[in-house]
């Protein structure tokens, strides 16, 4: 075939989404894609809900009561705010409009997949710093900068190891970079973190540094892909150049706007997932199962070996729990499982304690 694509494209492996069924198995549990077990706000389903009559209307191009209300509450700049189908758009839109050929996109060994995806779908170079341990280490990052860096992606909390590194740090490496080069915090997990702005001070104090946060997570609204950006005006004004003029529904910004503001609904979430993970990682500790203190609404389970990991998994999965294997993060001797219910959890307990007593 004549007719190939730019390169960089075909070095994108399909991504796999967490899987959500089992086959022959009943009462399956998914805590494979860090959902919320509550799902969203009651607001935020009874405001989708009552847009269902203006489906033929063209949703707001410039999303201002979304913006407005994100604004309200995490203390931000409506005007520098910019909102895209997930966070991931977020991050497509800062390699499409800053790199290219030539450039690198840096970013954490276990850090998020949509950063090596992003980077190569924009003709940049993806590259990985080790980390210290399964969490971010700033003098890596910055040893490993060169003259093509132009990105910079970490996530804090990461996933998928659930660690994060504290504000110091971060305005260290921010410090740290040379000109031309911009410090992309994800804070996809912040809301999970008592009393976190996220890297807010940082960034409000430099120019160089970026912010993508996410309404999939505590939100409870992963359908709908809701997202938003927050940053220097320069770099607003520059990723809304390459933003689809409608590329959020009516629904899913009714949705989202409603979600923002239930504050109470999101405070309950993040102590109940407080409560549920501690206590897991501890039932699994008690079993010889070792997990980093999470900052987020998982825990990364490491066994012995990828072949121990694995034989888990399918135990898990015999028992109706999905959970999210990790070798594609260079992580293969790990599982992901998402903190659901407390019955989820305690499904999850049992399940390991059965797995490990009968080896």
């Amino acid at each position: 075939m004549t007719i190939t694509p730019q390169p960089g494209i075909m070095d994108i492996a399909l991504y796999q989404g967490g899987a959500s069924t089992v086959e022959g198995v009943a009462d399956v549990v998914k805590l494979s894609s860090n959902e919320n077990p509550f799902g969203p706000s009651p607001r935020a389903s009874d405001a989708f809900r009552q847009s269902a009559g203006e489906l033929h209307v063209y949703p707001s191009t410039q999303h201002e009561r979304l913006r407005d209300a994100i604004g309200e509450v995490h203390g931000v700049d409506p005007e520098r705010v910019i909102c895209g189908v997930g966070s991931d758009e977020i991050i497509s839109f800062l390699c499409y409009a800053y790199v290219g050929p030539g450039d690198e996109v840096l970013h954490t060994e276990h850090g998020f997949a949509m950063y090596r995806i992003s980077a190569l779908a924009a003709g940049a170079t993806p590259v990985a710093a080790p980390e210290d341990e399964r969490k971010t280490d700033v003098d890596a990052l910055l040893a490993t900068v060169t003259e093509c860096t132009k990105l910079v992606f970490i996530a804090n909390p990461n996933n998928p190891t659930g660690t994060m590194i504290p504000e110091a740090e971060v305005a260290r490496l921010a410090d740290g970079l040379p000109d031309g080069c911009m410090l992309v915090l994800d804070g996809a997990y912040a809301e999970y973190v008592d009393d976190f702005d996220a890297g807010l001070a940082v960034l409000e104090a430099r120019e160089n540094v970026f912010m993508t946060r996410t309404f999939s997570k505590i939100y409870g609204l992963g359908g709908l892909r809701i997202g938003w950006g927050y940053g220097p005006q320069e770099v607003i004004d520059t990723l809304n150049r390459v933003r689809g003029p409608f590329n959020l529904s009516g629904p899913a910004l009714k949705a989202a706007h409603a979600a923002v503001r239930d504050t109470g609904y999101t405070a309950r979430c993040r102590q109940e997932n407080a409560k549920w993970r501690d206590w897991l990682a501890a039932e699994l500790e008690k079993v010889g199962v070792q997990s980093d203190p999470s900052f987020c609404n998982f825990i990364l389970a490491r066994f012995a070996s990828a072949e121990e990991a694995a034989a888990c998994d399918a135990h898990l999965k015999s028992e109706g729990l999905v959970v999210r294997m990790v070798g594609g993060y260079g992580l293969p001797d790990c599982l992901r499982i998402t903190i659901g219910s407390e019955q989820a959890c305690r499904r999850v307990a049992k399940a390991v304690a059965d797995f490990k007593g009968a080896m």
